[in-house]
């Protein structure tokens, strides 16, 4: 009995300190932390939805016969407000261009109105309308920001789920997926031709 209880003993000081090099708590702080970078993307992308219907209704006033393009862009903002992606979609590689998909509809019409603008220079040097201009590239500057660091943890956790002995770990306990990173849209690597 004695030199049982010593080898389950001798067998625990052994396996013990292994244990705590098993990345479990590791991968769940990496998963958090894709989660917590995730909500500041949509926080980002919420606050471009929220200034859009602003910036529609200023222009409005000034250029009521651009009717397509403001339709246009209430439009991309009402199909981006549909397509949503909630954390456990993270890993799916489909829903993740979906998503990117919606919101490079959004940023084209965003673009092709602020074209309009240029025909408008009372429009351009309306104080509100300057306002909500500079809000939105804020906006899109902290998207970029948001993306960027939705991707590094992304990296990070992706990383601590296939590295020794964390993989082990996520294969026999956690079986977590990796996460899909923000990617270039399609055409992107191509700069844009400005014609006058």
């Amino acid at each position: 009995m004695l030199k049982r209880l010593t080898l389950l003993l001798i067998a625990a000081l052994v396996i013990l300190p292994s244990l705590t090099g098993c990345g479990y708590n590791q991968i769940q702080k990496n998963e958090e932390g894709v989660f917590a970078a995730w909500a500041d993307v949509e926080a980002t992308y919420q606050r471009r939805s929220d200034l859009i219907p602003n910036l529609v209704e200023t222009v409005k006033a000034y250029a009521a016969h651009e009717k397509d393009t403001l339709l246009e862009v209430t439009a991309a903002r009402a199909s981006v407000g549909k397509t949503q992606i909630n954390p456990g979609d993270l890993n799916d590689p489909a829903a993740m261009a979906k998503f990117q998909q919606a919101q490079g509809a959004l940023s084209g019409a965003l673009s092709k109105l602020l074209v309009v603008v240029e025909r408008y220079p009372d429009l351009k040097a309306n104080q509100n309308f300057l306002d909500l201009q500079h809000q939105l590239e804020g906006t899109e500057n902290r998207i970029s920001v948001a993306r960027q660091r939705y991707n590094q943890a992304v990296q990070t956790f992706n990383s601590s789920i296939r590295t020794f002995p964390n993989n082990l770990t996520n294969k026999f306990l956690l079986k977590l997926e990796r996460k899909e990173p923000f990617q270039a849209e399609a055409g992107a690597e191509k700069a844009p031709k400005v014609k006058f």
